[in-house]
């Protein structure tokens, strides 16, 4: 390894504004000056300045910390999170046009609230779909389907079967009426949801028709990719919470600001995997 011998004295590290640009003090006229005040030096003997070599690394670690310090004082404070809030989210019902399309109708709200010109019939269209036929047994038993994390399974109509769709295509739809501006809350704690909607962002979020822990499941291949999940699926809106409540636009049951008692919604939430979305 190279190394850089650079001769620095122990001056500099009592810092530049300390010391004196006078050239006619000597070197021990400037340590004392540099010293903090009420200091004494009994020792009258002459000082020896020692001399220490650096290498080039020990100048990019150096040079880090400098960078590192710098970039943490530009971080962006988070508010703190409200004891309540409430947003005033239009309600959008997913009845009579789309009876299995509750995640795009709660994306309709969401959208509607930031400002975007869209409704439930418009993002049916341009949702994802993953058209995999769905293929049963003799016995009624869904042997293949698609897969929700692809883009919306069946037909959201209620003409034919349908089921759901998760939030990857969601937060691309997302992208697609606000660039750049899609947030994924997913498998990230609760109270980062609640966060967002304190900063005054709606989240879709998935439960289940009931608000409560799914029991009703169903599994089907999709490929070579078996797919375990339940069939009472539900997407909401988060438009407010409290203490002990959330409260939740529902597009099924036509209900603006539903209260449910937070910790069994977050206990539903969990079981469907903690999939949110929502914007910036």
């Amino acid at each position: 390894m190279k190394i850089l011998y650079l001769f620095v004295s122990i001056l500099p590290l009592l810092g530049c504004s300390q010391l004196h640009a006078d050239s006619n003090k000597s070197e021990k006229q400037v340590i004392k000056t540099s010293l903090t005040e009420g200091t004494k030096i009994n020792d009258p003997s002459p000082i020896h300045i020692k001399r220490k070599s650096y290498s080039i690394e020990d100048l990019d670690q150096q040079m880090t910390k400098v960078e590192n310090s710098d970039i943490k004082s530009k971080e962006v404070v988070i508010p703190p999170k409200k004891e309540s809030t409430m947003l005033n989210v239009v309600l959008i019902k997913q009845n009579p046009e789309l009876r299995y399309g509750c995640e795009v109708t709660s994306l309709a709200m969401m959208l509607q609230y930031a400002g975007v010109q869209t409704d439930k019939m418009d993002l049916f269209q341009l949702i994802k779909k993953d058209t995999d036929p769905l293929v049963k047994s003799p016995r009624g038993d869904i042997l293949r389907w698609g897969n929700p994390a692809d883009g919306f399974v069946g037909d959201m109509t209620g003409r034919k079967a349908g089921y759901a769709v998760f939030d990857l295509p969601m937060i691309s739809l997302i992208n697609q009426k606000l660039p750049g501006r899609a947030v994924n809350l997913t498998n990230l704690p609760f109270d980062r949801l609640l966060e967002h909607v304190s900063a005054g962002y709606p989240v879709v979020v998935w439960t289940t028709g009931d608000y409560r822990l799914p029991d009703r499941w169903e599994g089907w291949y999709h490929g070579n990719q078996y797919i375990k999940t339940p069939l009472d699926l539900h997407a909401v809106v988060l438009v407010g919470y409290d203490t002990n409540f959330v409260y939740l636009n529902d597009p099924l049951s036509g209900r603006k600001q539903v209260r449910v008692g937070k910790e069994q919604f977050i206990s539903s939430w969990k079981a469907l995997q903690s999939r949110a979305v929502s914007y910036k």
